[in-house]
């Protein structure tokens, strides 16, 4: 990791879990009885490791028709998950976005690197207008890798301009705030919107609240 002897000019967003309330339960919820079967399926067949391929570029219709042949039990369900994607999406999390509305404010660059399937990154777009204060934002789906790995973030780096020691990079997964700290990042751990602001407002990205 390295120093940071400037104070930080830019931010850059996560999105789900910390802008954006994504959730495969509110969907599957609707489609089992059972809550332990339904996490059963979402631990054994759904597999996060299998959604992440999505992330990385992989095509939805050669996901599902590998994951069919090996459950074809589940078929109908597995086709679900791509077929009524945007019943996984919930509301925008208002207090992190008043959080960015208020960097956006104070004219911090803004940018944000997203771990999303490029066939379903355009529902974001449409029902989050938020998404249009970036400066940028980088589609883990549409460049073909996805965080922790270092290439993703070379990428913003790279398209952007963007300066890793100047900047500030924020997720709710460990591993990911570790692999944008190795690159020189400022590294935040998304909790709750309250510790990120404080945390922001520390590094002078923001006004200190009494």
């Amino acid at each position: 990791m390295r120093s940071h002897p400037t104070p930080p000019t830019t931010v850059i967003f996560d999105l789900g879990a910390v802008l954006i309330d994504w959730n495969p339960r509110y969907l599957y919820r609707n489609l089992f009885n059972d809550p332990e079967e339904m996490e059963r399926f979402l631990a054994e067949v759904t597999t996060p490791a299998w959604n992440h391929e999505q992330d990385r570029g992989r095509r939805w219709a050669d996901a599902i028709d590998e994951l069919v042949a090996r459950h074809p039990a589940h078929g109908e369900l597995i086709r679900a998950y791509h077929e009524r994607w945007p019943e996984m999406l919930g509301a925008q999390l208002h207090e992190t976005v008043e959080v960015l509305a208020e960097l956006r404010e104070a004219g911090v660059a803004l940018y944000a690197l997203t771990n999303w399937s490029a066939e379903t990154w355009p529902v974001a777009l449409e029902r989050y207008p938020f998404l249009a204060w970036f400066r940028g934002i980088v589609v883990s789906g549409e460049v073909g890798v996805a965080k922790p790995e270092p290439r993703v973030y070379e990428m913003l780096v790279e398209r952007y301009g963007v300066v890793p020691e100047a900047s500030v990079f924020i997720d709710d997964q460990p591993a990911n705030v570790e692999a944008a700290a190795r690159l020189g990042f400022r590294g935040i751990r998304f909790t709750d919107a309250a510790a990120l602001r404080s945390e922001l407002a520390a590094l002078g990205l923001l006004p200190a609240r009494d």
